[in-house]
C-alpha cells in the first residue's frame, strides 16, 4: 500500500508540520505588543484568505460543494471552528503571557487525552499499558492539585479543545484544506466585523500599523495554514501511530525556547507535573513500539 517514496514524504511532511508548530511561539512572540484577541481574528482572516488562494492554484472546490450540499457535516464543522478558535486564543494568549510552558504541556498531554476520547466516544478499549499511562497523567495533574493548590488549567483546557477538535473532525471526514476553509467561512463575519469595526479607534488598527507590523498580521495565514497542510499530507501517508511519536517534536521545542530563550521558570511544581507526564507518554510509546513490533 505505501510505497517506500511516499512514506518517506509522509515522515518529511509529519516533522515538517510538528516542527512549524513547534516554533510558532517565536511568531507570537513577534506580536506580543497586539492583544491575543486581535492576533486571532487576524488569524482567522488570513486563513481564510491564504487557503482559498490555496485551492484556487491546486483545486479543490468540488469538494466543497458535496460539504456544502451536507447540513449536517457543516453543522460538526460550526462546532469545531468554535473549539479551535478558542484553541488558537488560548495557546497565543499563553505564549505572550509567559505561559509557554504550559502550552508545551497542554500538547503533551494531548495524545493521551486522545486516547480517552477514543475509549469514551469511539469505543476504543484501553490495554493495559495505556491505563497505566493515563493513570500516571492524572496523578501528575492530581499531585499539582493537592500540594500546590494550584490545576495546570491552561494545559487542560488546550488538550481538550484541541482533542475534542481532533476527535470532531475524524468524525466528519473532512480533508484539511476544505475543512479549515469552511471553518475560517464561519468565524470570518466575526473577524471582519470586529476588524472593520475597529479600524478607526484600535491602537493595532491596519490602517495605522507600519507595513512591517501588516505583514506579520498578515502571515498568521502562512503560520496557521502550512503546518495543517502538511500534517493532512502526512496523515494520509504514514500510520497515526508513527504520527503519534513525531508529535512529541512541537512541545519539545516549546519547552526548550521557554527555558532557554524565554527563561520562563521551570520550578519544583511544573518539574513534578512535567516528570509524570514524561513517564506516562514513555510507556504510551514503548506500548505503541510493542504492538508495531
Amino acid at each position: 500500500m505505501h510505497t517506500e517514496h511516499e512514506f518517506r514524504k509522509g515522515m518529511l511532511l509529519a516533522i515538517a508540520a510538528y516542527t512549524m508548530w513547534g516554533f510558532a511561539p517565536l511568531y507570537f512572540k513577534l506580536l506580543a505588543e497586539v492583544p491575543a484577541t486581535d492576533i486571532l481574528l487576524h488569524r482567522v482572516l488570513w486563513s481564510f484568505v491564504f487557503t482559498a488562494m490555496l485551492m484556487t492554484l491546486i483545486g479543490g472546490f468540488d469538494k466543497l460543494k458535496q460539504l456544502l450540499r451536507n447540513p449536517r457535516q457543516l453543522g460538526v464543522l460550526l462546532i469545531t471552528s468554535v473549539l479551535i478558535a478558542g484553541n488558537w486564543l488560548l495557546f497565543i494568549w499563553a505564549v505572550n503571557n509567559d505561559h509557554m510552558l504550559d502550552a508545551s504541556l497542554g500538547y503533551y498531554i494531548n495524545p493521551l487525552f486522545n486516547v480517552l476520547l477514543g475509549m469514551i466516544f469511539l469505543g476504543e478499549r484501553l490495554r493495559r499499558l495505556q491505563w497505566l499511562a493515563v493513570a500516571l497523567a492524572a496523578a501528575g495533574v492530581a499531585v499539582q492539585l493537592i500540594s500546590f493548590g494550584s490545576i495546570p488549567v491552561v494545559s487542560l483546557a488546550l488538550a481538550g479543545s484541541f482533542g475534542i477538535y481532533g476527535l470532531l473532525r475524524k468524525k466528519v471526514k473532512v480533508d484539511a484544506k476544505t475543512g479549515l476553509l469552511v471553518e475560517t467561512a464561519i468565524l470570518m463575519p466575526v473577524a471582519l466585523g470586529y476588524l472593520m469595526m475597529t479600524l478607526g479607534s484600535a491602537s493595532h488598527s491596519m490602517l495605522v500599523n507600519d507595513w512591517q507590523l501588516n505583514l506579520l498580521l498578515m502571515a498568521a495565514g502562512i503560520v496557521t495554514t502550512a503546518p495543517l497542510l502538511c500534517f493532512a499530507g502526512a496523515a494520509v501517508r504514514i500510520p497515526l501511530s508513527l504520527l503519534g511519536f513525531i508529535q512529541y517534536i512541537g512541545p519539545s521545542i516549546m519547552f526548550i525556547l521557554a527555558v532557554t530563550l524565554y527563561k520562563e521558570p521551570f520550578d519544583i511544581e511544573k518539574a513534578i507535573t512535567f516528570g509524570f507526564i514524561w513517564t506516562a507518554l514513555a510507556i504510551f510509546s514503548l506500548d505503541m513500539l510493542r504492538r508495531r513490533g
